[in-house]
């Protein structure tokens, strides 16, 4: 048979046979194809790395530097995210690409150049461990590692649904439409921003600027929302200021937070202290354990540097997340930008806070009525590493 000839539809020789085959192999999406593409290492069916330092880097030619793709479980469609490393005293090649992109560096220092087509002004932004910034559409941006030491960054992005869309890597790289809500050459772009605003729909605290010095160590302000004593700041970047885009929030010392359950797309990125997090599916209710679901939990031990996708699977889960270790626990909940269908705290279904608990509308179960086991799990996994919960014990009772 003829290449062709594998090509051209044949009907079914009986009424009640059927057309076609049974089953098949998926077909890549545009974003499987460009990962392939860039010849890089690809860690795929997994929901988290304990930590990226250990993923197994390539040369990466188009930009420059090290890298491996981070196609996690729920990521597919949503966001896109990689590791990125810069020898010691190198730099990468320019770029510029009609996707939204975020840079989180975990180790080294250096600088960023941005500019835009038809202007002769460059600007530079020195870095180091704990910053943050943002990369708008079709801006030119090259890193330099200004040490010999290397440079390590996590990045995000919503790459998977613009190339699933589009499929033309020509437009997706070499475009020069500015969105001016997101750039402009005005000296104000990258400057940090220290007023601490409030979210304009749910009134949390908010940071409005593009370039954050150090999520690592920042101040960041009381909460209370997962649990006593837990802080949390969204930040928000120019022409987002109204958008979820993700969170920088901190534990106490022996204290965790509630489950909770919401669409997939986020992703927990570990910037200080370890930890845990469980995720199940909705289906098996709020005490697996007890229910004889054990087995239906996904566990993910973590430490600076590591990160989990909070409900993997493309479906919406139940998560829980757990610090186990002698100081604080940060995360950042990495934003890769715009998603065709939006990523945020509210429960659709009720209109409530998804902080809420489940009875009063929102997507939370309160502590007094998880599975048992996640208290003894959580005081053993504390006494690992010498610490004792903190946690109030009214909550067990009366949340």
């Amino acid at each position: 048979m003829s290449e062709l000839e594998k090509e051209l539809f044949v009907e079914p020789m009986e009424e009640k046979s059927r057309a076609g085959i049974n089953s098949w192999e998926a077909p890549k999406t545009g974003y499987e194809k460009f990962m392939q593409e860039e010849n890089i290492p690809i860690v795929a069916g997994v929901i988290g790395v304990e930590n990226v330092r250990n993923v197994e880097l390539g040369a990466w030619d188009r930009l420059g530097g090290n890298g491996a793709f981070l196609y996690l479980d729920s990521l597919e469609g949503i966001k896109g995210m990689y590791v990125l490393e810069i020898p010691g005293g190198s730099q990468l090649n320019a770029e510029r690409h009609l996707y939204h992109e975020f840079y989180l560096v975990l180790e080294g220092r250096g600088t960023t150049e941005t500019w835009i087509d038809g202007s002769n002004k460059r600007r530079i932004t020195e870095w180091g461990p704990g910053s943050l910034m943002y990369f708008p559409p079709n801006v030119m941006h090259r890193l330099i590692n200004a040490t010999k030491e290397r440079v390590l960054i996590i990045a995000t992005t919503n790459a998977p649904p613009l190339y699933n869309m589009i499929r033309d890597r020509e437009f997706m790289f070499n475009n020069d439409y500015i969105f001016k809500a997101h750039y402009s050459d005005d000296d104000d772009f990258y400057k940090y921003d220290e007023k601490l605003y409030a979210v304009p729909n749910n009134k949390r605290a908010q940071a409005r600027t593009n370039f954050y010095p150090d999520i690592i160590e920042a101040e960041l302000p009381l909460d209370n929302q997962r649990m006593p004593g837990y802080r949390r700041i969204q930040p928000a970047f120019r022409g987002f200021e109204h958008d979820h885009n993700g969170f920088i929030s901190q534990y106490p010392v022996g204290r965790y937070s509630r489950g909770h359950h919401h669409a997939a797309g986020a992703v927990l990125v570990c910037l200080k202290g370890a930890g845990y997090t469980f995720n199940w599916q909705r289906q098996y209710g709020t005490t697996p354990w007890k229910d004889g679901n054990a087995d239906k939990v996904r566990t993910l031990h973590y430490v600076q540097g590591g990160l989990v996708a909070a409900a993997p699977g493309g479906g919406t889960w139940f998560h829980q997340h757990f610090p186990v270790s002698e100081g604080p626990f940060r995360v950042i909940n990495y934003w890769g930008g715009p998603t065709p269908t939006p990523l945020d705290s509210l429960n659709r279904e009720t209109g409530m806070s998804n902080n809420l608990n489940i009875e009063d509308g929102g997507g939370s179960i309160g502590f007094s009525k998880e599975d048992p086991y996640i208290r003894e799990k959580f005081v053993e996994e504390l006494t690992k590493v010498g610490q004792k919960s903190t946690m109030p014990e009214d909550l067990y009772f009366n949340d």
